[in-house]
Formats: C-alpha cells, sequence, structure tokens
C-alpha cells in the first residue's frame, strides 16, 4: 500500500484571472497530522475543495487513495467523500436540528445503521469532544468554542480516512482552541486516520502537527518537520512563523503607487 494517502502533482487553479495555485506538489502520509500554512488568500481552502472535488484544476492532478479525483464521476465522488469528514472554516451546523441531529445527520444519510446503534454512536462521538450532556441543545445555545466541538464531532462520525479542518481555530479564546487543537491530535491517533489542519495559526498547529508545508505565492516554498519549519533560513517561512512585521510577505495587495489614484504626480 502506497504510504501516501493523497499525492499532489503540478496542480494549477484559478479564479478566472486570479492565479491561486502555480504548480503545488504535495504529499501527505497516511496516518498523519499534516498542517497546510499561509497566509489569509494563499489558496489553502481553494487546496481542500480540490482534494474534495468540489472543484477541477486547469492543470495537474490530486489522487486520493490511489483514485484521481477529477476523473471521477458524480457516483465516484459520492464514494470518494464517504471516506473524507470536514470541518467547515464557519463550523456548518444546521441551525434547525440539535446538537444530536447534527451529529446523527450523516450516518442516516450516508449508512443503513438502525436508530439504536446511531444513537450509540452520536453519545459516543458527543462524549469524544467532552459534550455528552449539550446532545439536546441546538448551535444557538452553544459557545463558539462548543460548537466548534460539535462541528469535529460531526466531521468525525464516519470515522473517515481524511479528515479535513479549514481554519478550526478561527475567532476560538486561547482556552477552546488549545482544547480543538489537542482533540484534533488525540482523534486523529484513536482513529487511525489522517488529517489535513489548514490555518494561519502558527504556534498552536506547530504543536500537534508531525510535518507541514508552507505555501506562498502559489507554490509549497518550504515543508518538513514543526522543527525544520521554525529553523528554516526561508525569509518568507521565517516572517510567517515568528510573526515579523517586515519581510518579503507583503501585507499591501499589488496596486498602483497611492499617488497615482488620488491625480497628484502629474
Amino acid at each position: 500500500m502506497n504510504d501516501a494517502l493523497i499525492e499532489i502533482e503540478n496542480l494549477h487553479f484559478a479564479y478566472g484571472e486570479h492565479q491561486v495555485l502555480k504548480g503545488i506538489d504535495l504529499a501527505i502520509p497516511r496516518g498523519q497530522v499534516v498542517g497546510i500554512l499561509g497566509v489569509s488568500g494563499a489558496g489553502k481552502s481553494t487546496l481542500l475543495k480540490l482534494i474534495g472535488g468540489q472543484l477541477k484544476p486547469q492543470r495537474g492532478s490530486v489522487r486520493f487513495n490511489g483514485q484521481i479525483v477529477h476523473e471521477l464521476d458524480q457516483d465516484g465522488l459520492y464514494r470518494l467523500r464517504r471516506d473524507i469528514g470536514m470541518m467547515f472554516q464557519a463550523g456548518g451546523l444546521f441551525s434547525d436540528l440539535t446538537v444530536y441531529e447534527n451529529i446523527a445527520f450523516p450516518m442516516r444519510e450516508l449508512t443503513d445503521l438502525t436508530e439504536e446503534l446511531i444513537h450509540d454512536l452520536v453519545l459516543m462521538k458527543l462524549h469524544a469532544v467532552g459534550l455528552r450532556g449539550a446532545a439536546q441543545l441546538t448551535p444557538n445555545e452553544l459557545s463558539g468554542g462548543m460548537a466548534r466541538r460539535v462541528a469535529l464531532a460531526r466531521a468525525i462520525a464516519l470515522d473517515p480516512l481524511l479528515t479535513m479542518y479549514d481554519e478550526p481555530f478561527a475567532g476560538l479564546d486561547p482556552i477552546s482552541l488549545n482544547v480543538i487543537a489537542q482533540l484534533i491530535r488525540r482523534l486523529t491517533e484513536a482513529l487511525g486516520s489522517t488529517a489535513i489542519v489548514v490555518t494561519y495559526d502558527v504556534s498552536e498547529t506547530l504543536k500537534i502537527v508531525d510535518y507541514a508545508c508552507f505555501i506562498h505565492d502559489g507554490v509549497v516554498i518550504e515543508a518538513g518537520t514543526p522543527e525544520e519549519l521554525e529553523a528554516s533560513l526561508n525569509a518568507s517561512v521565517d516572517q510567517f512563523i515568528h510573526a515579523k512585521p517586515d519581510g518579503p510577505v507583503a501585507f499591501h495587495a499589488p496596486a498602483p503607487p497611492l499617488a497615482s489614484d488620488f491625480g497628484l504626480g502629474r
């Protein structure tokens, strides 16, 4: 069996004229927690959509568990996605369903399990994230950190081969952030699965990942263990990892000189 669950080769993708990915090469090993780092707009979430088949590349390929994702038909994509759990950037919970019903939803839609078995599995998943006692609450009765934990439980509801976490730490207080990070690590190990954590939160991510890559200007410019990234000599990686305000990663989007927008300097 190939040690890589996901193999990405020369991947290109653009939104209209805006080229986001310009030749991504990346392998995601089985059974590891892998971080994908980069500034906002680097194409991290786009990469997840290409892995899940929501988008098709202009060039290159994404191979998941031996299958080229963009070559699959609808039935093939449906089967592939049963092996993928997703924790969305905004949580994505159904607001009119209880916590219990949110976790039960993928089990009812994608399996033939009995309600009795679904009941036990839902409570087990909620217990794993510390929220068995919140089963009958609705999403609007949850704190931000609790809602993220419910979203995490739903993402692992079917014990997927791969779980993808899109900005799982955004907007969380330090305690909730640490809880979510440790849950991702612990649950990935317990399930024997693979996890991809897409984020710009460096400090917490490097504590839990086995391996990480840094995307900048549409390509992977550095990849390695957390220790290797922290010691990187690449100026862009060093600036990002150590939160330096000055460096090659610009704060301003490309634009003409300010004076030209105000009709000055003519």
